[in-house]
């Protein structure tokens, strides 16, 4: 399948790089590079090596529109993080090489920015600190490093069945070009190193926010772009949404083991990342985490480990139903009606989480119970939280 967006030029200049161990025997030297917007790659004295077609992706990503590698069955396309943002952070002027040159003293900069008139398609990499670990339009090595973390822990795309669009490297801008874009801001200069981040995703359709379709805004694009033609795949896709959402509200759990002091755990936890704008949808409905920055281990005490749990839970349970709300009205849409909701969703629910490990459903009277498991075995931290009521 061949992605859809608005197209996007980037130029490729070599850089040292960070390989997850993962795919560290794989042959990946064409990747030891970082990809620049055209009024970025002139700061640098030597020609790009290549030139390629990407389309864009969010604020300051970008993607290659056809897939380059197949993971566990599913076909993934190359995903750039930090390749510059195309607006102002402070209003909606476009961020252009002129305007770049009105943020820089270097004379040098000046000069080449302003070598050729703006473009629609101009965006900067800037020195402007932005979300504390990053630089407006790209990316820091504190965040890059979190996400490479994550993605070594994984069997590839699943850590304990919570999927995740893996970091393969993490490349290095050159140091003369982040003294260059280091001086282009207008409060507070970002110190760290900058990089890119270099990903592999299913798809470029998010579930609710930062894409112009999403699951949320343009269901029927979604059926349509993945062959959904059936009531058969239909149900196919909604079991494998909810299998998939549900791991992402059972993280900390399906990762628990004993803390650094007796009486404590460790585990995953989310931090300014969320399911409707950090995650994408692939083909067949399910759904991989792609802002790995956000993803850190925490050390909780006993005693806060339910609360914990129950945290995860509610943090993505209402990005949950909202999904499935829109797959299943859809469905109905195009495919008919079909029995009462509450027996649907409990249907669906029981094929998706069948073989889970760390999820299991228990009937309760008129209840039926998510009971959260946990990897460390702890049965007396178990959750049970209310899937739905009858």
């Amino acid at each position: 399948m061949r992605l859809e967006g608005m197209p996007l030029e980037l130029r490729a200049h070599p850089a040292e790089s960070q390989t997850n161990r993962q795919f560290a025997s794989h042959a990946l030297g064409s990747l030891d590079v970082v990809y620049l917007p055209r009024p970025v790659s002139q700061l640098l004295p030597e020609p790009p090596v290549r030139v390629e077609q990407f389309i864009e992706d969010d604020n300051r990503g970008a993607i290659l529109p056809d897939p380059i590698a197949t993971l566990d069955g599913q076909a993934f396309y190359l995903s750039v993080k930090g390749i510059g943002s195309a607006t102002d952070p402070y209003s909606w002027r476009p961020l252009d090489r002129w305007y770049g040159a009105e943020l820089t003293p270097e004379p040098d900069v000046q000069r080449t920015l302003r070598s050729e008139p703006p473009s629609r398609s101009d965006r900067l990499i800037t020195g402007e600190l932005w979300l504390r670990g990053s630089p407006y339009g790209g990316q820091g090595l504190e965040h890059a490093a979190t996400a490479l973390g994550v993605s070594a822990r994984a069997d590839l795309t699943s850590l304990h069945g919570f999927l995740i669009a893996p970091v393969v490297k993490v490349c290095f801008l050159p140091r003369s070009l982040e003294a260059h874009l280091r001086e282009l801001y207008w409060y507070r200069r970002f110190s760290g190193r900058m990089v890119q981040e270099l990903r592999l995703v299913p798809s470029n359709l998010r579930v609710y926010f930062h894409a112009k379709n999403t699951l949320g805004t343009n269901v029927r694009h979604v059926f349509d772009r993945f062959s959904v033609d059936s009531d058969r795949r239909a149900t196919a896709f909604e079991t494998n949404f909810l299998r998939s959402t549900v791991s992402m509200l059972t993280l900390f759990a399906r990762t628990m083991e004993a803390g650094p002091t007796p009486g404590t755990f460790r585990g995953l936890d989310f931090y300014d990342v969320w399911l409707d704008k950090d995650a994408v949808l692939a083909p067949n409905g399910s759904v991989y985490f792609v802002d790995l920055e956000g993803i850190e281990s925490v050390v909780v005490p006993r005693e806060s480990v339910r609360e914990k749990l129950e945290d995860q839970v509610y943090r993505s349970l209402y990005e949950m139903t909202f999904g499935y709300e829109q797959i299943e009205g859809e469905r109905q849409r195009r495919f008919g009606q079909s029995a009462d909701r509450k027996q649907r969703f409990e249907t669906l629910l029981r094929a998706a989480l069948r073989d889970d490990p760390f999820v299991r459903l228990r009937r309760a009277g008129s209840r039926l119970d998510f009971v959260v498991r946990n990897k460390g075995e702890e049965e007396a931290l178990y959750l049970t939280f209310p899937a739905v009521e009858s």
